[in-house]
């Protein structure tokens, strides 16, 4: 039976789709084509119907679960004052639902240290998803103009080391501990004069007492 574009294109993106969850789930080798196949309903022997290799499906789940993340933090973005974006991205990302549920999470947690392990072809492909969400989450600070970017870099390596801790702590109170420790830390750089504003102690009387007695 031939099938037409569109339903060649619809199960294409189904097999994108249940990878990419699938991938963030057990790591990039922790499940094999026939098993994704069988999850998109599929058999083992129509995948190359719609990838090269196994590589081309991976980098498509890759940049699926990329461009969710960076989709959904926009749309939050969109929702928000400007001077409370930062916060509401860091703060929708540092929960224990987000830690609970690596398949529908950020894939940069789940799958980072593997991607580093891949083809170079891979890590170009990820590396440039990367560059998009930090541009993005830097469009969302503001005052800081130049220095915006540097600043969402070590949003993003604080949160998805915060989540990768996290994990590896499981869900009771250190994990707890763990995720309120980096929504402070990053909270407190994007929005310093405010911490600053709250922590400063109050000056103390600089009058000398040599002057106060000729008062």
């Amino acid at each position: 039976m031939r099938y037409s574009r569109q339903h060649k294109l619809e199960t294409h993106a189904r097999i994108v789709k249940r990878a990419s969850v699938r991938l963030r789930e057990k790591g990039a080798h922790g499940i094999g084509v026939a098993d994704l196949m069988k999850d998109a309903g599929l058999t083992h022997g129509g995948f190359y119907a719609h990838f090269d290799s196994r590589e081309a499906l991976v980098i498509e789940a890759f940049v699926h679960a990329m461009d969710r993340s960076t989709e959904r933090w926009r749309k939050l973005a969109e929702q928000t004052s400007p001077d409370q974006r930062t916060a509401a991205i860091v703060d929708s990302y540092l929960t224990p639902a987000h830690r609970d549920d690596p398949g529908h999470g950020c894939a940069i947690p789940a799958l980072g240290a593997e991607i580093a392990r891949e083809s170079p072809k891979t890590r170009k492909v990820f590396a440039a998803k990367l560059d998009q969400m930090i541009d993005m989450l830097a469009a969302q600070i503001p005052d800081v103009s130049k220095a915006a970017r540097k600043q969402a870099m070590a949003v993003i390596a604080t949160m998805m080391g915060t989540l990768v801790m996290a994990r590896v702590a499981g869900d009771g109170d250190f994990s707890e501990e763990i995720l309120n420790s980096g929504r402070e830390a990053v909270l407190g750089r994007a929005a310093p004069s405010k911490r600053v504003a709250k922590n400063t102690p109050p000056k103390k009387n600089t009058v000398s007492k040599k002057t106060a007695a000729r008062r």
